[in-house]
C-alpha cells in the first residue's frame, strides 16, 4: 500500500526547500505528492493556509514559491509611525538588508498597524537600508479597537494607539452596546449612557465590521463603554483591549469550572503517592493568591540531599478538548499588572482547587531529586501525588528567619532548621550552575507603589534576597530534571530553549566593552565585508557592501559569566549589564530541543507554573501520560525505540509558536501599562532635575536612565548645550565640535525633564549638569524615596503585584 502523503506545514515547506529555486506549480505538487481524490482537497486547503500565513507566495495563479527563499518578497509584521510611514519587521533575515523594510505612506495600501503583511522589496541601498511596498495583507491584527468616541459631522472612534492612523466610522444605530452584552471588568465600573451625545469624549471598545478599503475608513460598532479617560481602572481596561487580551471567560468555561467537584475522590487519593504527613511549605510573595509550587528539603543518611518539588496538578482538572482547555490555550499565560491580574484559568481553579493552600488536600505532580554535595542529581523520580501544605510562607518572612529575626524564628520554630537546609542546598545548586557557565544577571527590578486611587506614587528597587533565590534554584532544578527525563526516553514534549546570541550583536557589545577597557570572550568576533554588484531592471549596476559576522560557535555562556564578574561593583556595572542582556536572544518555546544558552543547560522546560502558563500544563500532561505508560505515538512498534509521532510533533510545533506569541503579547501589555503609569507619574515633574546614567548613544542624542526612578528618556543633541554635537559611529561617542565635550555610555550626568508625551509615552530631557557637576541653582533633584513634595498624599501607599522568578 502506498504511503499516505503527509500534508503538515513542516513537511510541505521541507518539500519546497528541496525543489529548484523553491518553486512549484499546483499540478507539479499534486503529481509529486501523489495527492488524489480527497487528498487533493487536503493539499489545496493546506496550500491556501500557507499562503495566508505568508510561508508561500502565490506569485501567479497556481504557481508557488517559498517566501524564505525569495529575494524579492518577505512576510512580516507592519509597524506604523503616527506620521504616516511604516516598517515591516521581517519574519526572516534578508541577505544584504539591515534593519526593517521601510514603507512610505503611499506604499501602505489599506493596511493597519500590526497587520501581518506580504511586502515586495523594491530596493536595498548600499548601506543596507531597504525600501518596499505592501503586496497583500495576510492577517488583520485588530478585529477590535479601543479609543475615544468623538462626535463631529459623523461619529468616529479615535484609536488609543496613535500608530493606528485610521479613525473608525460608527454608523447611526451602532453607537451604543447591545443591552445583553456579557461584560467582565478587571477594575473599572460598567458604564451606560442614555443618549449618544453623552458618549462624546468617552473611551469605548469597537468591533471592526469593515476594514479600510480604497481610502475609505474602517467601519465599526461600539461593544463596550469603558468610561472617561481619567476614571479609576480605565487605563488597565484600555491596555487589555489594546493588546487584545482575553479578559472574559465564556459562559461554557465558567460552567465547566463550577461543575468540578470541590472534594477529591478517595479512589484518586488512594492511587497516588501520599506526601501529606510531611512538613511541606509554599513560599510566595505577600500578594500571591495562586500557589503553584510547594517544597521540602531533607538531609539523607548518605549525606546527600533530597529535594521535593510538588507542583499543582492542573492536568487532573483541565482535560484536552474541553472549553476550559480551549480558553487556556488561547490565553497562553496569565497577565500580571501592578495591582491586578488577568488569569489563564477561572478563579475556581486558579485560586481554589489547584492552588496549594495550607492545611488542605491538593493533587500534585512531584519531582523527587537526590542531590549530592557538588550539586549533581544522582537519582530522580516523578510521581502523581497528594499533599497537605503545612504552612503558607512569604519571601519576607522566610528571609527574616534566615537573618535570625527573633519574632519570626519563634513563630516558625518548627521550620527554622528546614529553611537553613533549603538555603544550604540552594547555594550548592547555584555553585553547580555557575561552574557549568549559567549566567546570573542580578539586575535591579523596579517595584511600584500606588495610592488608593491607583495612581503611581513612587518607584523603588525590589530586593532579590536569599528567600527568592531558594525558590529560583529549586524550580530550575525541577524544570531541568523533567526536561532531561522526557528527552532521554524519546518522549515528544515542549522545551524552553534559548539559542546562542547573534554574532553581530555580540560583536557590537564587545566593542562597547573594549571602550571600558574590558575584554569579552576568548577573541574578537570575526567579520568579513565584501562587495556584490546587482543589475537593476533599468540596467543599472548597483554596488552592495555586505558584512558577515562569523564565529558564533566560540561564543559561550562562560564568556558572559566572566565579564559579569569583571564589572561587579564598578561604576559601569549597571549599564554594561543591561547592554549585555540585550545582546542575547529571547528565550522561546519549541518542540525541538537545542538547549538553553543562558542556563548552560542541555535540556530545559517549563514545568513549575501550570496555573499561569499553558506550556507547563502541556508538559504536565506529557509527564502524566508517560508515568501512566499511556503513550500513543511515543515509541516504535517494538515498544523500546524512541520515535516521536510526526502528527504529535507538528501539533507541538504549532503550540510552542502560539505560546511564545502569547508570552510576548503579555510581556508587551505589562510593559505598556508600566510605561504609561511612569509617564503619568513624571508629568507632574516637568522642570525638575535628576541624576541620570547614559545608557546608550545614537545619532540623534543620548538615552538616559534616572538613577533612582528606573525611568528612561532622550536627551536630544540640541539639548546638550550651545555647541554643535555629532555622533561618532565608530566610537559611539557624542562629541562637541568646538568644545570637544564628550558624552559616552556610562557617564553620570544631571538632566532636566523638559517634556512628557503621554501619547507616545516618551520623555525628553536637557543637560543640567556634567559628570557630577552640581545641578543649576533653583532646581530640585527628586528621588523615588523623596517623591514630589508638592503632591498631596491620597492614602496609604500599597505595593505593586509581583510574581517573582520561578524558572
Amino acid at each position: 500500500m502506498a504511503k499516505r502523503p503527509d500534508f503538515t506545514r513542516s513537511s510541505l515547506l521541507a518539500h519546497f526547500e528541496k525543489l529548484p529555486h523553491a518553486r512549484a506549480t499546483y499540478k507539479q505538487l499534486v503529481k509529486e505528492l501523489n495527492a488524489k481524490g480527497a487528498l487533493r482537497e487536503a493539499l489545496d486547503e493546506k496550500l491556501n493556509q500557507l499562503v495566508e500565513r505568508g510561508d508561500l507566495i502565490e506569485w501567479k495563479s497556481g504557481s508557488y514559491v517559498l517566501t524564505s527563499a525569495s529575494r524579492e518578497f518577505l512576510s512580516g509584521r507592519l509597524q506604523m509611525h503616527r506620521d504616516g510611514y511604516g516598517f515591516v519587521i521581517s519574519d526572516r533575515p534578508v541577505e544584504g538588508m539591515k534593519g526593517d523594510l521601510f514603507l512610505p505612506p503611499d506604499a501602505l495600501e489599506d493596511s493597519m498597524h500590526g497587520d501581518q503583511v506580504l511586502a515586495r522589496i523594491a530596493r536595498i541601498d548600499h548601506d543596507g537600508r531597504a525600501f518596499g511596498e505592501i503586496v497583500r495583507i495576510l492577517r488583520r491584527a485588530h478585529v477590535f479597537v479601543v479609543g475615544e468616541f468623538r462626535i463631529q459631522r459623523h461619529n468616529y472612534v479615535i484609536p488609543h494607539d496613535s500608530r493606528i492612523r485610521q479613525w473608525v466610522l460608527i454608523p447611526e444605530g451602532l453607537e451604543k452596546p447591545p443591552q445583553d452584552s456579557d461584560l467582565h471588568r478587571i477594575g473599572a465600573t460598567v458604564r451606560h449612557v442614555e443618549k449618544v451625545e453623552d458618549l462624546d469624549g468617552m473611551i469605548v471598545n469597537v468591533e471592526i465590521l469593515d476594514f479600510p478599503e480604497k481610502g475609505e475608513p474602517p467601519v465599526g460598532r461600539v461593544i463596550e463603554i469603558l468610561g472617561k479617560p481619567g476614571d479609576f481602572g480605565v487605563d488597565v481596561e484600555i491596555i487589555i483591549r489594546k493588546h487584545h487580551l482575553r479578559h472574559l471567560f465564556p459562559r461554557a468555561v465558567l460552567a465547566e469550572a463550577q461543575a468540578i467537584p470541590a472534594s477529591i475522590p478517595q479512589e484518586e487519593i488512594d492511587r497516588r503517592e501520599d506526601f501529606r504527613g510531611l512538613p511541606i511549605v509554599t513560599i510566595d510573595g505577600e500578594t500571591a493568591r495562586d500557589f503553584d509550587d510547594a517544597i521540602l528539603v531533607e538531609k539523607l543518611d548518605t549525606g546527600n540531599w533530597q529535594l521535593q518539588v510538588h507542583i499543582a496538578d492542573v492536568s487532573h482538572y483541565v482535560h484536552r478538548q474541553t472549553a476550559i482547555d480551549h480558553e487556556a490555550m488561547l490565553r497562553g499565560t496569565s497577565v500580571y499588572f501592578p495591582d491586578r491580574a488577568v488569569p489563564m484559568l477561572p478563579s475556581e481553579l486558579s485560586t481554589d482547587l489547584c492552588s496549594l493552600r495550607p492545611h488542605e488536600d491538593r493533587l500534585v505532580l512531584s519531582a523527587v531529586l537526590e542531590i549530592d554535595n557538588t550539586g549533581d542529581v544522582v537519582n530522580q523520580r516523578f510521581a502523581e501525588g497528594v499533599i497537605r501544605s503545612a504552612e503558607r510562607m512569604t519571601y519576607t518572612n522566610v528571609q527574616k528567619v534566615l537573618d535570625g529575626d527573633p519574632e519570626q524564628c519563634e513563630r516558625y520554630s518548627a521550620f527554622v532548621g528546614r529553611f537553613k537546609q533549603m538555603e544550604e542546598l540552594a547555594l550548592i545548586l547555584n555553585r553547580k550552575r555557575v561552574k557549568r557557565g549559567s549566567i546570573d544577571f542580578d539586575l535591579p527590578e523596579a517595584q511600584f507603589t500606588f495610592d488608593e486611587l491607583g495612581e503611581m506614587t513612587g518607584i523603588e528597587r525590589t530586593p532579590r534576597q536569599m528567600a527568592n533565590r531558594i525558590i529560583e534554584e529549586f524550580m530550575l532544578a525541577a524544570n531541568e530534571a523533567v526536561a532531561s527525563a522526557l528527552e532521554s526516553h524519546g518522549v515528544a514534549s515542549i522545551y524552553r530553549i534559548h539559542e546562542k546570541p547573534d554574532p553581530k550583536r555580540v560583536a557590537e557589545f564587545a566593542e562597547l566593552a573594549e571602550s571600558f577597557g574590558l575584554r569579552f570572550g576568548s577573541g574578537a568576533i570575526a567579520s568579513k565585508t565584501f562587495a556584490r554588484y546587482e543589475r537593476k531592471r533599468d540596467g543599472r549596476k548597483v554596488r552592495k557592501e555586505i558584512t558577515v559576522y562569523e564565529g558564533s560557535d566560540h561564543i559561550t555562556s562562560q564568556a558572559y559569566q566572566k565579564l559579569i564578574a569583571q564589572i561587579e561593583g564598578r561604576p559601569e556595572e549597571r549599564v554594561l549589564s543591561y547592554q549585555l542582556l540585550r545582546s542575547l536572544r529571547q528565550a522561546r518555546y519549541a518542540a525541538e530541543n537545542v538547549g538553553h544558552f543562558a542556563l548552560a543547560a542541555k535540556s530545559y522546560t517549563h514545568f513549575t507554573s501550570p496555573i499561569r502558563r499553558y506550556p507547563d500544563l502541556e508538559v504536565h500532561r506529557t509527564l502524566r501520560a508517560w508515568l501512566q505508560a499511556d503513550q500513543p505515538g511515543f515509541y516504535a512498534a517494538d515498544g523500546v525505540t524512541p520515535r516521536p509521532n510526526p502528527d504529535r510533533m507538528e501539533t507541538l510545533r504549532v503550540l510552542a509558536d502560539d505560546c511564545s506569541f502569547t508570552e510576548r503579547q503579555a510581556a508587551e501589555a505589562e510593559r505598556d501599562l508600566i510605561e504609561w503609569k511612569k509617564v503619568k507619574f513624571m508629568a507632574e515633574k516637568v522642570g525638575d532635575e535628576f541624576p541620570a546614567l547614559v545608557v546608550s548613544t545614537t545619532r540623534f542624542g543620548l538615552f538616559v536612565e534616572l538613577e533612582d526612578l528606573y525611568v528612561e528618556g532622550l536627551v536630544p543633541l540640541s539639548a546638550l548645550g550651545d555647541d554643535r554635537f555629532h555622533f561618532e559611529e565608530t566610537t559611539r561617542r557624542i562629541v562637541g565640535q568646538r568644545s570637544s565635550q564628550v558624552f559616552k555610555v556610562g557617564d553620570n550626568i544631571t538632566v532636566r525633564l523638559d517634556r512628557v508625551d503621554e501619547i507616545e509615552k516618551t520623555m525628553s530631557f536637557s543637560l543640567a549638569g556634567i559628570l557630577g557637576r552640581a545641578p543649576r541653582t533653583g532646581g530640585k533633584i527628586l528621588t523615588a524615596a523623596k517623591g514630589n513634595p508638592s503632591r498631596p498624599k491620597a492614602g496609604k501607599p500599597k505595593k505593586g503585584r509581583k510574581r517573582g522568578r520561578r524558572g
